[in-house]
């Protein structure tokens, strides 16, 4: 690899990581399933292969039809704001009646389906993936000029590492999460999140 090429890879994973890194829908749920050790590859990929996904629609040039079609985002706004707000419910209503771990992993394993969906659910119902991910990381990949796949080539590194530490580091934490009470404070913060994100989606769906 010569030193532009490097250099090129070395700011995607930066960048990669800084889009992604950040409390939001997706990583709650990716280190909720860590917790719960409860198919967890299946979340980390689907979440990095999600990632690679649009990345490379970024460097290829997809921003420039989400441009011409802003209507594409209003719709997304609108579906993703419903989904996180049926999220958040469910979230505020396991902080509730809380259960420890040790109980959760005893009787109530979510279908790997389900797991599934959900996870693509929060991923690409989520416009910011797309104005982050496809236009901004686009734009700055385009930058680099005949570089710009080795920096998405970074990029899908970052996300890789950051969802695989999430999701598999989380089990670090499990002695924490023994007690109901643990599992009540990150359920009401999951929820207030998602609903964050969702009124944020709606607002910019009323400035547009």
């Amino acid at each position: 690899m010569n030193s532009p090429a490097l250099v090129a890879a070395a700011s995607g994973f930066g960048f990669g990581l800084s889009l992604i890194i950040a409390i939001g829908a997706q990583n709650a749920y990716v280190l909720r399933q860590g917790l719960r050790r409860e198919h967890v590859l299946a979340v980390v990929a689907v979440c990095a292969l999600s990632d690679a996904f649009l990345i490379l629609l970024g460097i290829g040039g997809l921003g420039s039809l989400l441009d011409l079609a802003p209507w594409l985002v209003d719709v997304m706004r609108v579906g993703g704001a419903a989904f996180l707000l049926t999220y958040a419910a469910l979230a505020a209503r396991r902080a509730w009646r809380p259960a420890a771990l040790a109980a959760e992993d005893a009787g109530s394993a979510t279908p790997l389906w389900q797991v599934v969906g959900t996870t693509a659910a929060l991923t690409w119902l989520n416009p910011h993936v797309y104005l982050d991910t496809v236009v901004l990381l686009g734009s700055v990949a385009g930058t680099h000029g005949d570089d710009r796949w080795w920096f998405g080539l970074g990029a899908t590194t970052g996300s890789l590492v950051w969802f695989t530490t999430l999701g598999y580091g989380a089990r670090l934490l499990r002695p924490v999460f023994a007690r109901p009470g643990a599992w009540r404070v990150l359920d009401g913060v999951i929820a207030i999140v998602m609903v964050a994100i969702a009124l944020t989606l709606l607002r910019g769906l009323m400035d547009a």
